[in-house]
């Protein structure tokens, strides 16, 4: 039974169990709910039972009630406080267990699945449809599986006591139950089409936040802003038209439940008037007609989320459902060299990025990766981390495949440091921090001198201690850059990926940057990937990628005396910028 519900319903092992708990505990606490009509029975019974030809208990002392009613009341608050702690508490504690799930999940897939996804995709399937999801469980599916199981009991009860009150009372539940699951179909592809629509408008304002600037530049304010209140309006329209549907359906359902009551009327005062049934036992058909149908309306309050539940659902079934890196999580390679051997890669199917790419990094060396943009250069780094894998071939660090590695333990060799720098709302300090937790104020210290980082930091208000705004909003290009080769200093991993570190920054700010670049590479197995050919001037060994394939490879003075593509690519940059020059 766990495993089905687990199944059904992403949930934990331990999700199931509270899960069937707390439907258990909603069970009772429907029982306990027609306590006031058992108390009104007791009453009838005592008063009413001598007229009907029954014997009826008499208590005339008014303290008998009050027990009663004290004791029933109770009974209820104990069943209602154990049903909140085994839905609602245990529900939030799952929810929470399945946002942590998901946060460890996404952690460890390859980066090929964020190139599909965007963030604001993410950030809903997390936050929104986990908060949904959350609201269903604790609001409406226990009480669902609840409230069909009390009916159908009560229902079998209430057959052997009468039962042509009991079918009187009981068709309207059915014929309920059946408008709705015939529009269940119906639902489901609005509510598909609602939450699609929502997520055009989430991507649409995540999209504006990320190139704000661009859209200001090019004085786009009124097209972006247009083509929201078109998305807007497409939402809003759908989200209308479904609410409309739900409501008619929903009232439908529940004016067909209302039936119950009337037919219990009409065929209890022919059953009455025939002498089939005494006075008593209509009087409880009647008041038990009135209250024996709330927990389902309750239920129908929540069938929007309802509905919708299988599309979340799916979602995260989806997300579970994908492949991620694993590997050996102990790992010592024998030395650092980085060896790619006949690698193939592609990031879709039918287009090729690498083909049959081989070369070797060796420990101790810089690798200088160049070539025309679109050859393969940064996907070259990208996979020697394992950020993705590769399609063919193998690539070794130390005569290991680094496919048989777990990401996170291959990545404690490597320092990386991007051309795009990321940078978090915390103090210089602490973003310098992230290249090894732990470290102290002394080692953070020394490393960002040897990035050059004082120079700006002495004129910052609380010098490392400043807070440096979303993204390091409050700092240039060069500033981000040299907080990013601190990081890397910190961390003194064997093997530095350096891609186009400085492609971005000026003359003076890359010729500061050089010299924590080159404290940073002493004697490890350094990749770099650069445009500028004075960036590789001190490149041991030079590999050129010209559409996906290594065109040749050697050590500068080599290719440039082979007067191939290396040498005509630095003849076009003395051409441009005279003096840029490798060697």
């Amino acid at each position: 039974m766990y495993e089905y519900f687990m199944r059904r319903l992403a949930l934990s092992r331990d999700g199931a169990k509270d899960f069937v708990k707390g439907t258990f505990t909603t069970f009772l606490l429907n029982f306990g709910l027609i306590l006031p009509a058992v108390y009104v029975f007791l009453f009838l019974d005592e008063y009413l039972g001598p007229l009907t030809g029954q014997a009826g208990v008499v208590h005339n002392d008014i303290r008998y009630y009050i027990g009663i009613a004290v004791l029933f009341i109770f009974i209820i608050w104990i069943i209602a406080k154990i049903q909140y702690r085994s839905t609602y508490i245990s529900i939030y504690a799952e929810s929470a267990n399945r946002r942590l799930a998901l946060a460890e999940k996404l952690r460890k897939l390859p980066l090929s699945f964020y190139g599909k996804k965007n963030l604001s995709d993410l950030t809903s399937t997390i936050m929104q449809d986990n908060t949904l999801l959350e609201h269903t469980f604790s609001h409406a599916v226990p009480q669902l599986f609840a409230s069909v199981i009390f009916l159908i009991i009560i229902g079998i009860m209430l057959f052997f006591y009468n039962w042509m009150l009991t079918l009187a009372l009981f068709w309207a539940a059915p014929v309920a139950l059946a408008v709705l699951l015939l529009s269940k179909k119906i639902q489901h592809n609005n509510h598909k089409i609602i939450y699609d629509k929502n997520r055009d408008v989430s991507e649409h304002i995540q999209e504006g936040l990320d190139t704000i600037q661009e859209i200001k530049a090019y004085s786009n304010e009124g097209k972006y802003i247009n083509d929201l209140n078109k998305k807007l309006d497409d939402y809003e329209k759908n989200l209308i038209r479904g609410e409309l549907l739900l409501g008619i359906l929903v009232n439908s359902a529940k004016g067909i439940l209302k039936l119950g009551l009337v037919t219990v009327i009409l065929v209890g005062a022919n059953l009455l008037v025939a002498g089939d049934v005494n006075l008593f036992t209509y009087l409880v058909f009647l008041i038990l007609a009135a209250h024996i149908f709330e927990p389902i309306n309750e239920v129908f309050n929540n069938l929007a989320a309802l509905f919708m539940l299988d599309i979340r659902i799916n979602r995260m079934k989806e997300i579970e459902a994908l492949p991620i890196h694993t590997g050996m999580t102990e790992f010592t390679p024998e030395n650092f060299d980085i060896v790619f051997e006949d690698v193939g890669f592609s990031y879709e199917t039918g287009k090729q990025v690498l083909q049959n790419v081989s070369f070797t990094a060796k420990q101790g060396e810089i690798t200088a990766l160049v070539g025309p943009s679109g050859g393969g250069k940064s996907t070259s780094a990208k996979l020697a981390a394992r950020f993705w894998d590769v399609n063919s071939g193998r690539i070794l660090l130390g005569k290991q495949d680094i496919k048989k590695v777990d990401p996170e333990t291959l990545l404690k060799y490597y320092s990386v440091v991007f051309q795009d720098v990321v940078l978090f709302n915390t103090s210089v300090m602490e973003n310098i921090r992230i290249g090894r937790h732990g470290a102290s104020d002394k080692e953070v210290l020394r490393v960002a001198t040897l990035a050059q980082c004082d120079d700006f930091v002495s004129k910052l208000s609380d010098g490392y201690q400043t807070v440096i705004g979303e993204n390091g909003e409050k700092l240039s290009g060069g500033e981000r850059q040299r907080i990013s080769i601190a990081r890397a200093l910190l961390k003194d991993a064997p093997i530095v990926l350096l891609d186009e570190a400085t492609a971005s920054l000026d003359v003076e700010n890359e010729t500061r940057i050089q010299a924590g670049i080159s404290e940073l590479v002493r004697n490890k197995t350094v990749l770099v990937i650069a445009h500028r050919m004075r960036t590789v001037a001190n490149a041991d060994k030079i590999v050129v990628l010209e559409n996906g394939m290594v065109k040749e490879s050697g050590k500068p003075e080599e290719l440039k005396s082979a007067n191939g593509t290396f040498a005509n690519m630095v003849r076009r940059q003395m051409k441009t910028i005279p003096g840029d020059v490798a060697g």
